[in-house]
């Protein structure tokens, strides 16, 4: 039942001519239109390679790009949108994980030798678990990458090979603030094999920045030159939408002039999750500044340890960058952090990895003989056990910190490790949150397993409004919606800038 059902919409394809080229958005932007058509729009990405991850109701673990596009479709994510998902660990292997469950390790270069074939048997079942839940949808697939790696086409799992499995109409999407942009598309189309040239319905420039008609000779001469349609030229928006993958963070240097309070945010070398922090990049008097190792702390009026997906590698390279005594100062001398996950274990002060892990013969972190156990930043009283199965769920919680009225917390858990207070320190439900004051100058240290906790509106503010108080501010006004509303407002803008920019009708005839 994989290929769509006779009298279903034809499905469509996002492809880019690169990587970051704009297929995360432009599929959510896409689905987003054809919901407002009356249409049902099922995101799918057979394969993604992403330390950004989401958690579904069914405690699967799935790319967050593909969260969104469900979103913007009206939908409640689910693992089938995302049935593979390769999770990097910097080491030239990544860990494998089929329709939300790890099934194991793979290096880079027995990846196709060893898992493609139960690869393809997980996207096809990811397909048919998405169709039978929502029968009558019309797939909106989004290719990974470029479509034509020459080295890599006859063991593709996720751009050309699902486009001609399932007959799919794809947009092939150009990024021109790279730069390039004629030879981006023209040479994608010479490398495609002639069974698959017709697959491609239209191209679509992004990012264009200026008037538009200043590109009218240019697209017509890509649509003499290619025979292929250009369906629209996409505006350079100054909205700020989620990276779509790490590297994003790095373009992410602009000032804001309404910034009050500034957020160090630690580039760790596995970070993950990093959408965490979207809702603090969307608050008007926060400037989020990313530190990467090798760069000074400086006295920013919070820290953020955010998510890692490889906790003790990053805990050392806190160590030997120098990171580790500049946090334990700043705390020392009245500063606040937070942690996140990862974040939160590094904190503590003792990590231990009997089973090796996080930690492997050639990767032997320091503090005993065989790597089993890790001094961690000695900030908060914790001791983490990196042991059994990850833990992945979806959670609710109220918040006891900081202090006020009562506050109801919602994310998830996606972690291997547990911890343990080793003090009498204040603890929140269920051992989802620690916090306690450090140092002379009342600084203050505090973390949480609970990812997407910065989406609770009411909860930010607060913790915003301790740093605020500190500065001699006014406190913002906590009555803020769920951060989901405002990433609706988003999605909306993003489908309005679509509609207006892009003809759909000759993809969809």
């Amino acid at each position: 039942m994989s290929r769509p059902a006779p009298g279903s919409p034809r499905p469509l394809m996002v492809l880019g001519t690169s990587s970051g080229a704009g297929k995360s958005l432009m599929t959510a932007a896409l689905c987003r239109v054809l919901r407002r058509r009356g249409e049902t729009s099922l995101p799918f990405k057979g394969q993604n390679m992403s330390l950004n991850a989401w958690v579904d109701q069914g405690g699967g673990e799935m790319a967050y790009s593909q969260a969104l596009q469900a979103w913007a479709a009206g939908l409640e994510p689910q693992v089938a949108m995302n049935p593979v998902l390769l999770k990097p660990r910097g080491d030239s292997t990544s860990e494998v994980i089929h329709l939300g469950r790890s099934v194991g390790t793979a290096r880079a270069e027995h990846y196709y030798r060893d898992w493609f074939r139960p690869g393809w048997a997980a996207i096809r079942q990811g397909l048919t678990e998405l169709q039978q839940v929502h029968p009558g949808g019309r797939l909106v697939l989004e290719g990974a990458g470029s479509p034509v790696e020459v080295n890599l086409q006859p063991r593709d799992l996720t751009n050309l090979r699902l486009a001609q499995y399932l007959r799919a109409r794809c947009l092939l999407v150009a990024d021109i603030e790279r730069g390039g942009v004629f030879a981006q598309i023209v040479g994608t189309l010479a490398l495609l094999r002639p069974v698959e040239r017709p697959l491609i319905g239209g191209l679509l420039v992004n990012r264009f920045r200026g008037r538009r008609e200043l590109f009218d000779e240019g697209r017509l001469w890509l649509e003499r030159h290619c025979g292929v349609p250009v369906l629209g030229v996409m505006p350079w928006l100054e909205e700020l939408f989620p990276p779509e993958d790490s590297l994003d963070l790095l373009e992410r240097r602009g000032r804001k002039s309404g910034a009050e309070v500034t957020v160090a945010v630690l580039r760790l070398p596995s970070l993950s999750n990093f959408s965490d922090l979207d809702p603090l990049e969307a608050e008007p008097t926060v400037q989020l500044q990313w530190i990467r190792p090798g760069e000074p702390l400086g006295r920013p009026d919070a820290v953020i340890l955010p998510g890692s997906k490889q906790t003790l590698r990053d805990l050392e390279m806190l160590r030997r960058s120098g990171l580790q005594e500049q946090l334990q100062s700043y705390v020392a001398e009245g500063g606040h952090i937070f942690g996140i996950c990862g974040g939160l274990q590094m904190l503590g002060e003792r990590l231990l990895d009997p089973d090796g892990l996080e930690s492997s013969a050639t990767d032997t972190p320091p503090g005993s003989p065989d790597g089993s156990q890790t001094q961690g930043l000695q900030l908060l009283p914790l001791e983490t056990h990196f042991a059994g199965a990850k833990t992945l769920r979806q959670r609710r919680s109220g918040a006891l910190w900081p202090p006020g009225e009562p506050l109801s917390l919602e994310g998830f858990e996606l972690h291997h490790g547990l911890s343990r207070c080793n003090a009498a320190s204040l603890t929140a439900d269920d051992g989802l949150g620690w916090w306690q004051p450090s140092g002379s100058q009342g600084g203050l240290v505090a973390g949480t397993y609970l990812h997407a906790v910065f989406e609770s509106g009411p909860w930010r503010r607060r913790w915003l409004n301790r740093l605020r108080e500190r500065r001699g501010l006014p406190h913002l006004d906590e009555h803020q919606p769920h951060h989901g509303r405002q990433r609706e407002a988003l999605l909306d803008r993003l489908a309005d800038a679509f509609e207006q920019h892009v003809d759909l009708d000759p993809l969809l005839r």
